[in-house]
């Protein structure tokens, strides 16, 4: 059993997690991805299933990815999402939609990103989340990252929260943060920002309306689901 899949990643799983299931699923112990999700966001994980599969990822983990999140502005996150203790901030000033369009256009086309120091790249041999945990103090160097599209697609109306929830969808080259992002829009704002909800709708070409639950996937229909790259333009 050995080919691609296409499998909506629930939340609160890792990505691990899903390459677990899989393996159990097709008793196959070569199994990878092309492209982590964090624990609580949600869809597209390209999953390769076999030798000569698992090998082919890296040709896929270099695609554009598209997102659609929800970002909290008016409040900040140690880990730039909802799993780290949050602050609110209680003075938070009230934002117009054209504010925060402003805001979000500078991040349009190549940029400098400073990665979390909740993240999963290394540093001196060490990942960034490992070091943040330990209480070391050190400051993520800049990368360059590409934002193609970012689309402010709802506003939250204002309430007697100092908090304000936004839509939006970014389409983007590999390796960009979008809790990078939401962090530096609230910054930039004057009011903090965290990214609280996360949906991956797009690896390159891939889709994830064609993706498969993983609640949905058994030992006895997952070889159906099973594809060959030269396939994925009719997906």
């Amino acid at each position: 059993m050995q080919g691609f899949i296409l499998i909506d990643k629930p939340t609160d799983w890792t990505s691990h997690d899903v390459i677990n299931r899989v393996r159990k699923l097709t008793g196959e112990r070569k199994v990878g991805h092309a492209g982590t999700l964090d624990p609580f966001a949600t869809g597209l994980l390209v999953v390769g299933i076999g030798k000569e599969y698992t090998k082919q990822l890296g040709e896929l983990v270099g695609l554009n990815k598209e997102y659609e999140a929800t970002f909290v502005l008016g409040a900040r996150s140690e880990t730039d999402d909802p799993e780290g203790p949050i602050k609110i901030n209680e003075t938070a000033r009230e934002l117009t939609r054209d504010e925060i369009e402003a805001a979000m256009n500078k991040y349009k086309g190549e940029i400098d990103q400073v990665p979390p120091r909740f993240a999963a790249i290394k540093k001196d041999g060490k990942k960034l989340y490992e070091k943040a945990r330990a209480g070391e103090y050190f400051e993520p160097k800049p990368r360059k990252v590409r934002i193609d599209e970012y689309e402010l697609l709802d506003v939250g109306a204002n309430s007697h929260s100092p908090t304000r929830e936004i839509k939006v969808r970014i389409r983007c080259g590999s390796g960009t943060y979008i809790r990078a992002l939401a962090r530096d829009l609230g910054n930039d704002l004057e009011v903090g920002g965290y990214v609280s909800e996360l949906r991956r709708n797009k690896v390159g070409q891939f889709d994830v309306v064609d993706a498969s639950p993983l609640k949905d996937l058994t030992p006895e229909n997952i070889a159906s689901k099973l594809f060959e790259k030269e396939e994925a333009g009719s997906r």
